[in-house]
């Protein structure tokens, strides 16, 4: 099963070399969504799975609230992933009943967390969610005027956020599909010389 996922993963990401002028005739059949933020060098628009195939604005605006988070939860997993493999770890002062600096890092740390620690994880991420969800248009107009970015610099700044998603979202992947095939996540690593003894002593 996971080795299919891996060449399904494989194959969705090997349409991203797909040369561009391709993908700007594709992009011409879909409602005007080529000139929308994220539509830009190298890929330019990108729809390789045609979720927008007759989509309408809301549609669209969906699909690009979710890519936004799960580029940033990416990037977080990205970050989470580096800070545990490097040996760090929360204290047992914050997390009572619960021995961190004895739980492996990647995703061999769910076979090896407690049940109440998953659950506690869970609870605050969908705690967290709620309440963004609950005041996110109060919280995004006051982030907007705190930052006191100009348009043209918000829309920047907004397709940078889109990009680190997307690639952390590869990224990743890559550490996961590695970890499982022959538990080294950072392969480059060793490529270059520096090999990383991934969970070492667990």
């Amino acid at each position: 099963m996971f080795r299919a996922i891996a060449i399904l993963a494989s194959i969705v990401g090997a349409a991203a070399f797909a040369p561009a002028g391709r993908m700007v005739r594709l992009s011409a059949l879909k409602m005007s969504f080529e000139s929308e933020i994220g539509s830009q060098a190298p890929l330019g628009f990108w729809d390789p799975l045609n979720f927008l195939e007759g989509a309408d604005q809301e549609k669209f605006d969906r699909l690009r609230e979710v890519e936004t988070k799960h580029g940033r939860i990416a990037q977080l997993a990205i970050l989470g992933h580096i800070v545990t493999t490097a040996g760090y770890r929360l204290p047992e002062s914050l997390t009572p009943g619960t021995d961190f600096s004895k739980i492996p890092a990647g995703l061999a740390a769910l076979n090896a967390l407690p049940a109440d620690a998953i659950f506690g994880t869970l609870l605050t991420v969908a705690a967290i969610e709620g309440g963004f969800n609950y005041r996110k248009a109060d919280i995004e107009a006051a982030q907007i005027k705190a930052s006191g970015w100009d348009q043209e610099t918000l829309d920047r700044k907004l397709a940078i956020e889109l990009n680190q998603g997307r690639a952390a979202q590869m990224g990743i992947l890559g550490l996961m599909v590695h970890e499982k095939l022959d538990n080294n996540p950072y392969i480059i690593n060793s490529l270059l010389g520096s090999p990383v003894d991934f969970n070492a002593g667990f």
